[in-house]
């Protein structure tokens, strides 16, 4: 999974920011984990190896840095990806538990409950970042609304959530 979604990643930035090379890739994902994961070289080339071979990629440049940039082919891969995963209501994989088995946790409860504060405060930075802006209210809303409806489910309590500070609609 780790090279899957390195390569994955890699054709994402291609798509968006145009060519890439492996230490790039390698140090955005150490910045959009927080630097809790910097794949190594021995990880990133041959997931970017894997998308040349499978034509989602081209490699090209001379000298010390080798570029790659996504083909048509990459772009049609990465835009279906993209539609089955909304179409179908659903995101990656959650590996969580077998994460929590790497780690150690046998108790899945406690390791849980840990990375639901970590996304917790991630979702209060996104959403503090532009608070005033339609999409951060939004973001606001949504979280609450979900918080609302798990601790229901928790609860035992079927009824439909609601968000405290809204009214009634």
């Amino acid at each position: 999974m780790p090279g899957r979604i390195i390569g994955l990643y890699a054709l994402a930035l291609m798509d968006r920011d145009g060519p890439v090379y492996g230490y790039l890739i390698s140090r955005r994902i150490s910045e959009r984990t927080g630097g809790a994961w910097s794949p190594g070289a021995g990880a990133v080339y041959p997931a970017l190896r894997a998308l040349v071979d499978r034509g989602l990629a081209r490699s090209g440049g001379g000298g010390r840095r080798r570029e790659y940039r996504i083909t048509a082919a990459g772009r049609v891969a990465l835009r279906r990806l993209r539609r089955e995963s909304l179409s179908a209501g659903r995101s990656a994989p959650d590996l969580s538990v077998l994460w929590a088995d790497v780690v150690g946790r046998r108790d899945l409860g406690p390791f849980l409950l840990h990375r639901l504060r970590r996304t917790i405060r991630a979702l209060e930075a996104q959403s503090g970042r532009h608070a005033e802006s339609p999409a951060a209210r939004a973001l606001r809303r949504n979280v609450l609304r979900e918080l609302a409806a798990a601790q229901r489910r928790i609860a035992g309590d079927r009824r439909s959530p609601r968000v405290p500070g809204e009214g009634s609609r």
